[in-house]
């Protein structure tokens, strides 16, 4: 089985080498350049940078909303910190490339990196420490105690990264490369790049295209990659293709870039051998090509890029429609309203600034994947391979880290991007229908990486059919996915329908698996019962209660059961596994997968012995020793007590306490979690930002909102952190959630009202929310635990109001 995380880790060095540069010129002053942000706007309170650091794995370059294009630059291509492309803890920048991975755990992308400079053509790009003879530049010139170089200001205070000479702000991007005296911009459109490059020094300049830079997991391994091509046309334009063969094994990838004015030379290259002179076009597997132009600081050099998953000619037209002109600063303003248009969705007031920066910070991220897959003209590389043609009007989409999104991400867009949920899921029945290997798992530009467990997407598909929204071939999805549940052999699944759960020591991951196929039936019978297949729905409705057959009422904690049924020894509640043969959890234990179960909660509950000792289970969780074993994952991180809230599966637990009626302790946990695990800094996520998921549950929860079970569509109530927020809903509705007594110490519920009419209960429909109106909290600085305390003001589970079956 494929693994979605690489745990090839290791820090980079935080050395930091710089050098004093001299005065620039007046067109290299980047404050001239374009407008800042100005202060009325939702926008200036966004940083790039925040997960950069730690093990966030973001990346700060331009990209549009949900775009193709994630043009950023490179300051690794290896190891498991590097899986965006960049970490602050790099001091050096290898160059620019155009496609990137939002917060994942394995890697892949990192398409054609372009390298300015002047001087000698440097083909490799050294080691990310800076090596002084390859292609990586320095990029921290300015230290502190160092003045900084005449005329070179600051722009977009408090969107810059620890490096002074670094910036950024959403949809733009620029760096001073300090060995190479190279200004860098970059800005955005959907499917294209543009770069400016201001050269300080005279000569010679050359552009690097390395068409075999990629991520790659061994740093002693290149990127795999076949069938290169690299074609000049003309003195001003370079395109080309490749297939890699990295996470997502077999993707292609073509690019159209232009130039503009004409390059004096060119040198083709293969495995580092310059081609003889006057080719203009290369095969092979290790292709560059380098551009050299005359009189370098004459004027700023501008180069766009387009992309396609289709072929060359795509590319070139992508290219065409989004950037028909040489307008670097229109591009950029262009994308700066599309951010400013997306992020004003969600409006918030709050005196603190620190939390202003945080969550606009976390709704950008959240908007950043899925990612365009189809080009202008409405083509499309499908998961078969095979090109295929939309309807007009639609779109096709990438990058779905399902596992982690289903939970929050995906809930979230159903309240505040409503237009886009019907082409986000179509794609996935789309996909579902063409990929050899059926329902999408964590789909990639066209390919199924099979990473990580269950068929999630089923939920995203789910949840959209009941809440109701339309466009979407749902009767085409059935029986793609009841196949799945009901016949495919894939991943013990085989073994969970004979069993009713996967044997430990038959199928690594076992426990999980099991949990998780279990809330997919839960999944699957909705999708049953709205297409008619009440039998099915039935069937699927009992089997989702297998998480109790991996549940040993001795423990109170779930765990490995071998295929003779027997409990599998030894057991420890903190252990990866019964054995060093594989884990038995999905980059969890047993403390944490215990609590999994997202819809038949009440139900579970009396395994434990009814709602107290549910509750006293969970208390438990959290006050437990922090401590892990030796083998424990990374991913395993935000760690309070052994809750682990840095990793997805977690996300719904501190939730959970609402249905053992201690809905207060939900209130503290959920306010603990929003004022410690997140800052405005690039250490600031508590975990891998998995494509919007880690940034998604601070949007809901700061909102006072979770989906525990996304597909009931209700959401259970935790403590909302803002003074005000108004929602757009579509349809020019809005929900407006406003909070009277809140403040820092002050995390409790009091009272609640709903279009001024007083709420006892501890969560709200999705159908009650989209209709508009506005909730209010009333906060205080100690519990009241009556509210929704009641069996009546519990959350529904199992389909079912907790009157009908708590304890």
């Amino acid at each position: 089985m494929l693994t979605r995380r690489r745990f090839l880790q290791g820090m980079a060095s935080l050395t930091v080498l710089g050098s004093q540069l001299g005065a620039l010129p007046a067109f290299a002053m980047p404050v001239t350049r374009g407008r800042n942000v100005p202060t009325d706007r939702v926008s200036r309170h966004v940083d790039v940078f925040v997960g950069t650091g730690g093990h966030g794995h973001t990346y700060p370059g331009p990209t549009m909303p949900f775009g193709m294009m994630q043009l950023s630059p490179d300051t690794n291509d290896s190891q498991w910190d590097g899986s965006s492309g960049y970490h602050q803890g790099d001091g050096s920048i290898m160059g620019f490339s155009h496609t990137h991975l939002s917060g994942t755990g394995a890697a892949d992308m990192l398409d054609v990196l372009v390298v300015p400079a002047i001087g000698e053509v440097r083909l490799q790009p050294g080691d990310r420490q800076y090596d002084g003879v390859n292609y990586h530049s320095r990029f921290d010139g300015v230290r502190p105690g160092k003045t900084e170089p005449k005329g070179y200001k600051t722009h977009l205070k408090g969107y810059r990264s620890r490096y002074t000479q670094e910036q950024a702000h959403p949809g733009y991007y620029s760096v001073q490369l300090t060995d190479t005296k190279v200004l860098a911009e970059l800005t955005a459109t959907e499917r294209a790049g543009i770069h400016r490059y201001t050269f300080q020094d005279s000569g010679e300049a050359h552009l690097l295209i390395d068409l075999a830079h990629g991520f790659h997991d061994d740093p002693k391994t290149p990127t795999k990659v076949t069938d290169a091509e690299l074609k000049l046309i003309g003195n001003d334009t370079l395109v080309g293709s490749r297939v890699v063969h990295q996470w997502a094994n077999g993707r292609h990838i073509y690019f159209a870039l232009k130039v503009s004015r004409p390059f004096n030379r060119s040198t083709l290259y293969s495995n580092d051998a310059p081609l003889p002179s006057g080719s203009a076009q290369a095969k092979g597997i290790d292709l560059k090509a380098a551009l050299f132009f005359d009189k370098a600081d004459s004027a700023p050099l501008l180069v766009k890029v387009g992309i396609s998953g289709v072929d060359v000619e795509g590319a070139l037209r992508n290219l065409a429609a989004e950037i028909p002109a040489w307008d670097f600063d229109g591009v950029r303003n262009d994308a700066q309203e599309a951010w400013e248009r997306e992020l004003s969705r969600i409006r918030i007031d709050t005196p603190s600034d620190d939390i202003k920066r945080t969550f606009y910070s976390a709704l950008y991220h959240t908007m950043v994947a899925p990612t365009l897959f189809s080009d202008t003209d409405g083509r499309y590389r499908g998961m078969d391979m095979q090109v295929h043609q939309l309807p007009a009007g639609q779109h096709n989409y990438s990058t779905y880290s399902l596992w982690d999104t289903y939970r929050a991400e995906h809930p979230l867009l159903t309240l505040f991007q409503p237009d886009r949920v019907p082409d986000l899921v179509n794609g996935l029945v789309r996909m579902a229908a063409e990929s050899p290997a059926g329902p999408p798992v964590w789909p990639l530009q066209g390919i199924e990486t099979v990473c990580m467990i269950g068929y999630h997407s089923a939920v995203v598909i789910a949840e959209a059919q009941a809440k109701g929204f339309t466009g979407i071939d749902y009767a085409k999805a059935w029986p793609i996915y009841r196949k799945r549940a009901m016949d495919d052999d894939y991943f013990g699944l085989a073994e969970y329908r004979k069993r009713g759960y996967i044997p430990s020591d038959l199928q690594n991951e076992a426990v999980s698996k099991t949990l998780e196929y279990a809330y997919d039936d839960w999944v699957m019978a909705h999708m049953a019962d709205a297409v008619g297949e009440h039998g099915d729905a039935k069937a699927l409705r009992e089997r989702s209660r297998n998480y109790r057959n991996v549940f040993d009422k001795t423990k109170n904690f779930v765990r490995p059961r071998g295929s003779d049924g027997k409990w599998l020894e030894p057991f420890d509640p903190r252990a990866m596994g019964h054995s060093k043969k594989w884990r038995d959890f999905t980059e969890s234990n047993a403390w944490q997968a215990t609590f999994l179960n997202q819809h038949d909660v009440y139900a579970y509950m009396e395994l434990f012995g009814g709602a107290k000792a549910f509750e006293q289970k969970l208390d438990a969780l959290f006050a437990a020793s922090s401590e892990l074993p030796d083998d424990a994952p990374p991913d395993i991180a935000g760690m309070v007590g052994q809750y682990a809230f840095g990793n997805e599966p977690a996300h719904h637990v501190p939730y959970l306490y609402a249905y053992s009626g201690a809905h207060h302790k939900t209130q503290a946990r959920v306010r603990m979690l929003l004022e410690t695990m997140y800052l405005p800094a690039p250490d600031g996520l508590p975990g891998n930002e998995d494509c919007g998921q880690m940034s998604a549950w601070y949007v809901m929860s700061a909102l006072g909102l979770y989906a525990v079970d996304p597909v009931s569509t209700n959401y259970v109530f935790g403590s909302p952190l803002l003074d005000r927020a108004e929602v757009q809903l579509g349809g020019n509705k809005s929900l407006i959630v406003q909070t009277q007594g809140n403040g820092p110490g002050k995390p409790y519920i009091q009272s609640v009202t709903w279009n001024g009419k007083p709420w006892t209960k501890s969560w709200i429909s999705h159908a009650e929310l989209t209709a508009g109106g506005t909730l209010s909290f009333q906060m205080g600085d100690k519990p009241n635990p009556s509210f929704g305390s009641a069996l009546t003001d519990r959350p529904p589970a199992f389909g079912m109001p907790a009157t009908q079956q708590a304890s």
